[in-house]
């Protein structure tokens, strides 16, 4: 399985091969092209390739609006396709599922630098154009509305960075979607220890001599293991390791392999630039902004988004709409990679679709 979410990515594949394989999905693959993208570092891109995954099909409304569509967006280092594995897609997307393909039109987009999207690794290398987070945002809406012909969302949910985005789009399109439910993140500027790992990260790549500036023939798999470690801890869930890896030997023999698969499947520049690209993130100014009903879940064994620094409970009350729930640990979470275990609060998702559900006229 390549192109892991790499946040939490070694316990999310294990639940992958626990779980039972969902029936088949009908998906629908493309690319739209973005000519001429100017992004907010003043740069360009000539053309900016996006790639998406959708199900189902668009239905219109009286009015002609659609009215069934679900924009899901991924984590850092992930892409629209982590959400076909079985503890997300055969929980909503089977039939009779909250988001079965036979009533909603859903869409599943790569950011810019992910997935099949255009990235560094494309050839560009440190060349290609410094994206953020209002970038991606952007680029997304602009796949939506433009590329796919979505002048309304049912629902906006994401993950991680994809949460972050969900925040972002409730502030910067407040009249384009009936809900939204972000999962696991804050709604405040990346700082403190949240900051500190991704430096790290950075900083490991940057400071390797054999990433060369970017032009690299070889991968710096130095770099390369000292972020993939640092990935390994915040994707963490401590009860479930404890219990899984008991021992030295178990817990040092399990380190040596999830180093090997993260490395493997990572890209320096286009990790670089992924971790970079939060930057620009910062959307607690405009929190009061959101409009749309919000149903935000986090859970309390979260490295990246700890409970005990109290943010998301100030946070909440600035959003009109809004509710926070936070998750209690146990062996059926998976620290930070939670948000992709659909059976742990779908009965959440299950009260923001009732609430939010359109009144007809």
């Amino acid at each position: 399985m390549r192109k892991l979410l790499w946040i939490g990515a070694v316990l999310l594949v294990r639940a992958a091969v626990a779980a039972p394989a969902p029936a088949p999905l009908q998906t629908h693959e493309g690319d739209f092209v973005l000519h001429d993208f100017h992004f907010a570092s003043g740069e360009t891109l000539a053309d900016l390739r996006l790639h998406y995954t959708t199900l189902g099909e668009p239905r219109r409304d009286a009015q002609g609006r659609v009215s069934n569509a679900v924009l899901i967006l991924h984590g850092t280092g992930g892409s629209g396709r982590q959400f076909l594995r079985p503890q997300f897609a055969g929980v909503l997307f089977a039939a009779g599922g909250l988001l079965d393909p036979a009533r909603y039109y859903i869409i599943l987009p790569d950011g810019i630098g992910h997935g099949r999207s255009s990235r560094p690794s494309d050839g560009a290398h440190a060349h290609f154009p410094h994206y953020g987070y209002a970038d991606m945002v952007e680029a997304q809406y602009r796949l939506v509305a433009q590329g796919l012909g979505v002048d309304h969302l049912r629902l906006v949910m994401g993950t991680s960075m994809g949460c972050m985005h969900a925040f972002m789009w409730g502030e910067l399109h407040a009249d384009r979607a009936d809900a939204l439910m972000p999962l696991a993140c804050l709604p405040v500027q990346i700082a403190g220890r949240n900051r500190m790992w991704r430096r790290l990260i950075i900083d490991a790549i940057t400071g390797d001599p054999a990433w060369s500036n970017g032009e690299y023939t070889s991968e710096p798999t130095a770099a390369l293991r000292n972020a993939a470690g640092i990935l390994l801890i915040a994707g963490s869930a401590p009860a479930r390791q404890q219990r899984e890896y008991p021992t030295r030997d178990a817990a040092d023999q399990r380190t040596d392999e999830a180093l090997a698969a993260l490395v493997a499947d990572l890209d320096a520049n286009d990790l670089l630039y992924q971790v970079s690209a939060s930057r620009d993130y910062d959307p607690e100014a405009r929190l009061g902004e959101i409009r749309a009903p919000l149903m935000w879940v986090n859970s309390a064994d979260d490295f990246i988004n700890p409970p005990e620094l109290g943010i998301a409970e100030q946070a909440v009350k600035k959003i009109l709409c809004g509710r926070f729930i936070l998750i209690p640990a146990s062996l059926q979470t998976h620290g930070h990679g939670t948000h992709t275990l659909a059976a742990v609060w779908q009965d959440h998702l299950a009260e923001l679709l009732n609430e939010s559900a359109p009144h007809a006229p």
